[in-house]
């Protein structure tokens, strides 16, 4: 006999459970002052967060109430997009969130270099990198707006994971941005 719908929504239920209980040991170690959420310092104080470029902007987005602090419910829901069990349409709007630092649904040329500057610091020179984001923005941009939107995010997405599978040969210039976030990242 197979089991019931009902038998697998449980075990779900009981995984996420335990996967829950032990999130909340991490944010109660975490929360350092005791205050029930956890603060830029907080996040701050692991050792391999302080030198990730994107921390702050990864706690802007897990902050979905706006008022500088992650409670337990924004850290279940953010930690989650990072899950294994995720599903990919929440991994690729976290990431888009990354770059669409004033939440209007576009990534513009100035956040795509806000971020990328971030990101590559001193190692590229400031005209380098926005001769970078121009080139970006005009190759994602299909319907001329001057932006990237979602979709034409995902689509870009799309290309370098096809790429990285050796399924699609990519242009020269996303080539250089893949080189130039595989650098920094090293």
């Amino acid at each position: 006999m197979g089991t019931s719908a009902a038998g697998n929504r449980l075990c779900v239920i009981s995984e996420e459970g335990g996967e829950i209980r032990r999130l909340g040991k991490r944010f109660r170690k975490l929360d350092l002052d005791g205050s029930g959420s956890l603060s830029v310092d907080d996040f701050m104080s692991l050792p391999e967060l302080q030198q990730n470029p994107l921390v702050r902007r990864i706690i802007d987005i897990f902050d979905t109430d706006g008022n500088g602090e992650i409670d337990f419910i924004e850290f279940i829901r953010g930690v989650s997009q990072f899950s294994i069990r995720g599903n990919q349409q929440q991994k690729l709007n976290f990431a888009f969130r990354v770059y669409d630092v004033d939440k209007d649904g576009f990534i513009s040329n100035g956040e795509l270099f806000q971020v990328l500057k971030a990101m590559v610091g001193s190692n590229l020179q400031d005209a380098a990198l926005q001769q970078a984001v121009d080139k970006t923005i005009l190759s994602a941009d299909r319907d001329g707006d001057g932006r990237i939107s979602f979709h034409e995010f995902c689509t870009v997405v799309d290309l370098v994971v096809s790429h990285q599978h050796g399924h699609t040969q990519l242009g020269p210039l996303v080539q250089k941005v893949l080189v130039l976030n595989k650098t920094h990242q090293t």
